[in-house]
């Protein structure tokens, strides 16, 4: 299945992404320092990892004895090869992918007040159908969520001004990634060149304040857990950091709204992809063995993720030629299909599967609303009011995209664990699955987008499965369920 990407003329604000893992060569002997992972024994820290490190020449910048993994720049550019002892080093370098943001969210200005205390009062509630197609309202009374409970956010900063979240902020659990160190700084951790962070803490937990809109769970908090730097790229380095932190504060959820680029899928049997993908399970699998529950976007490419064959776009960061190359089960698209993840994927207003995302039976995990602007018109043209609504610096606006379901299932989760504390991250998951309500597959190929002008069959789809199925996983995320 080649890779589709959604171009310019869409009105998907995009998944971003994160780790890139294309071949990963030596870092030029330019003088210049370089970044790199190096990994060391699991459960014997990183004493001695350390000390090749400093005698190859480089310098530890940061240390995860709880994995074994250090985040290292050296200048030599021999530095990989003079490591040796047995210990797996990867560059860094060029896996760092842009934040994409193919629209700038539409504004929208309140201009109404509403009581504190019901979300269907808040002034914006009429244009959140994301909320009411998963029976926010109704969990709403219930509970809006526990002021225990935080949500770690891994993206790209939390605008700790906005009237919608800055009261929502879990500030000492908030921290900058950027580099692979850790900087609680809150100007370290507020947004720089992105909106896209601030929107999914929205839809997690905005405010029931009578200002703009209501998030899933209002009554739990958000940590801004930044891993996108000033330039607007991500490095592996940054996401590893994220989870340990996320970890290691307490989070028992986070949402992770990216895929991983600029190789499409990364092969664990690929000897310049493993260190950064082992590194990167190493992280997923101390996360949940600490508690937490890691949500993932599916992306929004349209790829069928069980069956993959064929990968003909990748690199698509300029960083090598393209070429084309079979892919085979050691290759998964990360974080979406690591061991333990929930994997979400999207849908428009009518509880259909949103035209760009990818889906897969036994990868996506569950579905949740996403924003479909291309489904009214079969494509024709776009409805900006189809996207999910939420909270961006300055104001509120609309995005869509597999990043924006993805918080809608960490907010479900996120009450859930209000609702029933205790819950391990594999119960939760499952519990998130027995009570979303089922969607069926539709008939035949599938198509949304037929009259999209130039993108005829490229959105195109087959769905298997039955209650349970590719497009949805075991269905739609509901929040009045998991309060039950």
């Amino acid at each position: 299945m080649n890779r589709k990407v959604i171009g310019t003329a869409c009105a998907a604000v995009l998944a971003i992404g994160l780790l890139g893992a294309a071949g990963t060569p030596a870092a030029a002997d330019d003088g210049q320092e370089h970044s790199y992972l190096v990994l060391g024994p699991q459960g014997q820290g990183t004493k001695n990892a350390q000390k090749r490190v400093n005698a190859a020449g480089g310098t530890v910048v940061a240390a995860y004895d709880q994995i074994g993994v250090l985040v290292v720049r050296s200048s030599s550019g021999d530095f990989a090869s003079r490591v040796g002892g047995g210990l797996e080093v990867a560059a860094t370098d060029g896996l760092g992918t842009t934040l994409i943001d193919d629209e700038a969210a539409a504004p929208v200005d309140p201009t109404a007040l509403g009581a504190p205390g019901d979300p269907t009062a808040e002034p914006l509630w009429g244009l959140q159908w994301d909320m009411q197609q998963i029976d926010v309202a109704e969990a709403h009374g219930v509970t809006t969520g526990d002021p225990s409970v935080v949500v770690g956010v891994l993206d790209s900063g939390i605008d700790s001004s906005h009237p919608d979240l800055t009261t929502q902020i879990a500030y000492e659990q908030s921290a900058s990634c950027i580099g692979g160190v850790v900087d609680t700084a809150e100007a370290a951790w507020n947004p720089t060149t992105s909106d896209h962070g601030t929107h999914v803490a929205g839809t997690i937990a905005a405010a029931i304040n009578g200002v703009g809109i209501a998030g899933v769970a209002p009554g739990v908090k958000v940590a801004a857990v930044k891993v996108v730097n000033d330039d607007g790229y991500i490095y592996p380095e940054a996401a590893i950091c994220g989870y340990l932190w996320a970890a290691d504060h307490g989070m028992p959820v986070t949402n992770n709204s990216y895929y991983i680029d600029p190789w499409e899928f990364n092969c664990v049997n690929d000897p310049s992809q493993r260190p950064v993908w082992q590194a990167v399970q190493r992280a997923l699998r101390y996360s949940s063995a600490k508690g937490t529950l890691t949500v993932a976007s599916a992306g929004n490419s349209n790829v069928d993720l069980q069956h993959k064959f064929v990968d003909s776009t990748s690199p698509n960061d300029g960083s090598a030629p393209v070429e084309d190359r079979t892919i085979t089960g050691a290759c998964r698209d990360l974080p979406a299909e690591a061991p333990g993840v929930v994997t979400v994927s999207a849908v428009g207003p009518t509880e259909q599967k949103s035209y760009y995302s990818s889906y897969g039976q036994g990868v996506v995990d569950v579905t949740a609303p996403g924003g479909d602007t291309r489904f009214r018109t079969q494509g024709a043209s776009r409805t900006v009011a189809d996207g999910v609504l939420s909270t961006v610096p300055g104001g509120w606006g609309y995005k869509q995209g597999t990043s924006m379901a993805g918080p809608h299932a960490a907010g479900v989760a996120a009450l859930a664990v209000s609702a029933h504390p205790g819950m391990k991250p594999g119960q939760l998951a499952s519990f998130l699955e027995r009570t979303a309500t089922p969607l069926a597959c539709p008939a035949g190929v599938y198509n949304p987008v037929p009259l999209w002008a130039g993108s005829e069959t490229a959105y195109e789809a087959s769905c298997t499965g039955g209650a349970r199925n590719g497009f949805y996983g075991a269905g739609n995320v509901n929040a009045f369920n998991v309060v039950q």
